[in-house]
């Protein structure tokens, strides 16, 4: 009787232990480690039972050994004085990323765009006085044909052609710290690098990660932080630009921190702020500030001809009128709008 009794059990305690180690596993901690990279704050929130701070930051380490124009010990500074090296791993996957998509926006991005960004005091050098003799003179130093990544050797058609890759690093930057979770088997978490992001899986609330769009208001010191729409997504990359935070007033007149790489001058587009969603945040970084340069038509023509993208746009009418677009895949993140 006794051993009928403990065959029926043995089958429930079985399921019983595979349910609580399953439970437990589920319930691993979330980690959250912030701190300051690339000029900004970045937050990663993961579920994890081990603290992974030192190897995150590691990896950050790397990419600002490699992208920093801030960095005097960096690659892309070796390449702008001309030094004669081999370009790592990560310089060569974020040049060839940058090539292709300068190429799909018909040179909207460029990341040769460094000298005309330094000159409008934007960039990694003081601000020039600016006028369009200067602008003249600096833009036949700017397009990304101009120079090649050859047997991983940069090849510049000038050597007064600089690389400035601050509208995609950080978006790279935050697709190394997902690989590096990824590789740990982490299935939960969202990373945040002066907000460009990936997320995948669910948050501490075992819900889809929400994302906040903010309204874009005249805001330079960032103390303004309504929301204009919630997103709530997961297992993208998402990046915002904007001008309406980052801008400076010179003789009167408000310029915008993003230069058009095309004309040499800061862009004048209706687009207030462009939020892209694609399938990592390098991708979803270079895009935005792309459609910020092209504006509102161009950009929507972009959307429609590449359908792993999505964009939510905030931008002024004729009248001054603050309005929204968003393209039809967006509708699936969108909480409220």
């Amino acid at each position: 009787m006794a051993n009928k009794q403990l065959r029926w059990q043995l089958p429930f305690l079985v399921v019983l232990i595979v349910g609580t180690v399953l439970i437990l596993r589920k319930q691993a901690p979330y980690q959250t480690d912030q701190g300051f990279v690339f000029g900004t704050i970045y937050k990663i929130t993961y579920q994890s039972e081990e603290n992974l701070r030192d190897e995150i930051e590691a990896e950050l380490k790397k990419v600002d050994n490699s992208l920093s124009p801030f960095n005097k010990a960096s690659v892309i500074t070796h390449i702008n004085e001309n030094t004669d090296l081999t370009a790592d791993s990560l310089f060569t996957e974020v040049f060839l990323l940058a090539k292709q998509i300068s190429q799909e926006t018909h040179g909207a991005f460029d990341i040769t765009v460094a000298p005309l960004v330094n000159a409008w005091g934007f960039g990694f050098k003081n601000a020039a006085q600016v006028d369009s003799i200067m602008i003249d003179s600096l833009h036949q130093f700017v397009g990304i044909d101009k120079v090649e990544l050859i047997d991983g050797k940069v090849v510049k058609k000038d050597p007064r052609l600089m690389l400035d890759c601050s509208a995609i690093a950080k978006g790279y930057g935050v697709d190394c710290v997902a690989r590096l979770l990824d590789s740990k088997g982490i299935r939960n978490y969202m990373i945040d690098i002066g907000g460009e992001l990936v997320m995948k899986g669910e948050n501490p609330k075992m819900e889809t990660w929400s994302i906040g769009v903010n309204k874009p208001i005249d805001d330079s010191l960032s103390v303004n932080q309504e929301i204009q729409a919630v997103l709530k997504l997961t297992n993208v990359g998402l990046a915002t630009s904007g001008n309406y935070r980052n801008f400076y007033y010179k003789g009167g007149k408000k310029y915008a921190h993003t230069i058009d790489p095309r004309t040499g001058y800061p862009i004048q587009h209706n687009i207030l702020s462009a939020t892209v969603v694609a399938p990592d945040c390098a991708t979803a970084d270079a895009y935005a500030t792309s459609f910020m340069v092209l504006g509102l038509d161009s950009a929507k023509q972009i959307c429609n001809a590449h359908p792993e993208l999505d964009a939510y746009f905030i931008y002024t009418t004729d009248k001054g009128n603050t309005e929204i677009y968003y393209t039809t895949g967006m509708k699936q993140y969108l909480q409220q709008h």
